[in-house]
């Protein structure tokens, strides 16, 4: 199997984390600093491949500092307990919102089956509780030391989820963006939104948004997927198919229209905005990791709480 790891300048790394065995799609990154951090471990099923790209950087079982999470949705963080085990010096930093269930995920976990089924095993597998006194959480901004004076500083930015945080790498500028600017497709450098239930909120989104352009990064690192240098034009056109979808998601909701009707009006208005549309095997990828009935869903929830 070729190389997991791509080198992004700065002591960077990004490691395509294979979720489900799908390449291009899931990224993880390690700051290859004096403090070694691993940002964004990603599914349970990906810790081999996590691991043997962590070997291959010289990382070994005592190495490793920390480990950084987003957020907890498991494509980004169900791996967090198999890699606390593994790395074992390594402190968990996740928004003080996730903390307990990265402790305790049972309830976590339950949820996920009742909206995945059987194909959780599969796309994630089952996040391991972390020990409690590994993890440190943070709250409306935090620091991570990554030795040397380098340090990643986060700031939250829910809107995707209430536990989510971006963070800012003092040395390069990076801002690892997670969810929050939703979904970025290298192949065609189209942006989509990233909106499941039950947390998505646009007005909390917008502001998060604002929030990373405010902070003047250099450059945006996307779990899905990969490097972005166009950091304010990538940032406004989130923002824009944001409203896209939500607009088009209350005028089916304004219509009593069900489910699948606005999936398909979403549908619909988007074919044309996309590029990806027109590569059926690269478009059923994306699908699998934020399909547009999960997104469909998360605004519909939204609109019905008043968000």
């Amino acid at each position: 199997m070729e190389s997991s790891i791509t080198p992004l300048g700065g002591d960077v790394y990004e490691i395509d984390t294979r979720m489900a065995g799908y390449s291009g799609i899931t990224a993880g990154y390690l700051i290859l600093s004096d403090r070694p951090c691993l940002v964004e471990p990603g599914t349970a099923g990906s810790v081999p491949v996590v691991r043997q790209a962590l070997s291959e950087l010289g990382i070994g079982p005592s190495d490793l500092a920390t480990v950084v999470v987003t957020h907890i949705h498991l494509d980004h963080a169900g791996g967090v307990g198999d890699i606390a085990e593994l790395y074992p010096d390594a402190e968990v930093v996740v928004h003080e919102k996730g903390a307990r269930h990265l402790a305790s995920p049972e309830r976590l976990m339950r949820s996920a089956r009742m909206v995945y089924g059987d194909k959780l095993d599969v796309l994630f597998g089952e996040l391991k509780p972390t020990e409690a006194s590994r993890i440190r959480s943070v709250e409306e901004s935090g620091v991570i030391d990554l030795g040397g004076g380098r340090r990643l500083e986060s700031h939250h930015s829910p809107g995707h989820a209430k536990h989510h945080v971006g963070l800012v790498d003092s040395q390069t500028g990076d801002l690892y963006v997670g969810d929050a600017a939703g979904l970025y497709i290298p192949e065609t450098a189209d942006v989509r939104p990233a909106t499941p239930p039950p947390d998505f909120d646009l007005e909390l989104t917008l502001r998060s948004l604002d929030k990373f352009r405010a902070l003047g990064p250099q450059r945006l690192l996307f779990a899905h997927y990969g490097p972005v240098d166009e950091v304010d034009d990538t940032l406004l056109r989130s923002a824009e198919e944001l409203r896209i979808w939500v607009d088009t998601v209350r005028d089916a909701r304004d219509q009593s229209l069900d489910l699948d009707h606005a999936v398909a009006m979403v549908r619909e208005r988007t074919l044309e905005r996309y590029a990806v549309n027109k590569d059926p095997e690269l478009a059923a990828k994306y699908e699998v990791l934020s399909g547009a009935e999960a997104n469909v869903a998360g605004i519909m929830h939204s609109l019905d709480q008043g968000r």
